[in-house]
């Protein structure tokens, strides 16, 4: 994000990276800097990191340029998705850190939300529809998004993840993120609206009370 908002890569990043990082032109700074319309951000889950100097021997690469280890003890809720934990106050904190950081740019969040909580073959239809912690989880991220909206990140969109359930990288189709269920089992692909796409309309529509956030 630097260069498209100061036109240059961060002093830290310079003394990490070295020589395997682009120079910029100073008319090439001028066109990168605000250069962008808005922000497109994701936002799933928090992670505790630590400081750690890589070996002498170490190969330099996008991974061990940063420097830091990813905990295995993660904060928040856990889910079928072992690198998903569910902890929403984190997502304010990232909007708040955007806006201080890169001068409060136009933000669309465009990837919210959350898989089952078991192995989508593990149950049936009946019971994949039964997603009242899908509800919870989107409920308490919008409750932080506004929360941070009204301490002036400026956000123009939301984007749920996911319409459908879908493909995950990971877990392929193990784990659905859809606010509607894909009947895959028969091969029909029947699309079902689960308690989370019809709390989505309902929530759209009417004021709702403050979350719990404990």
């Amino acid at each position: 994000m630097d260069p498209l908002t100061s036109g240059k890569y961060p002093e830290i990043m310079r003394e990490k990276v070295g020589e395997r990082l682009p120079e910029f032109t100073e008319e090439e700074s001028k066109l990168l800097a605000g250069s962008f319309d808005f922000l497109g951000l994701n936002y799933y889950t928090t992670n505790y990191v630590s400081l750690v100097e890589p070996a002498p021997d170490t190969f330099p690469s996008y991974e061990t340029d940063p420097g830091v280890e990813y905990s295995t003890e993660r904060k928040g809720i856990p889910t079928a998705s072992n690198w998903l934990f569910v902890c929403p106050k984190g997502f304010k904190e990232l909007l708040l850190y955007v806006k201080e950081k890169y001068n409060n740019p136009l933000i669309y969040v465009t990837e919210n939300g959350r898989g089952n909580d078991v192995n989508e073959h593990a149950h049936s239809l009946q019971d994949s529809q039964l997603d009242t912690y899908r509800i919870d989880y989107y409920y308490r991220h919008l409750y932080y998004l506004l929360s941070a909206m009204s301490e002036g990140v400026r956000v123009k969109g939301y984007f749920a993840w996911s319409l459908f359930d879908n493909f995950e990288w990971k877990n392929g189709y193990l784990v659905g993120f859809g606010l509607y269920h894909v009947n895959r089992s028969d091969g029909s692909l029947d699309r079902n609206p689960k308690l989370s796409a019809k709390w989505f309309a309902d929530f759209l529509q009417k004021p709702q009370p403050k979350p719990n956030l404990n």
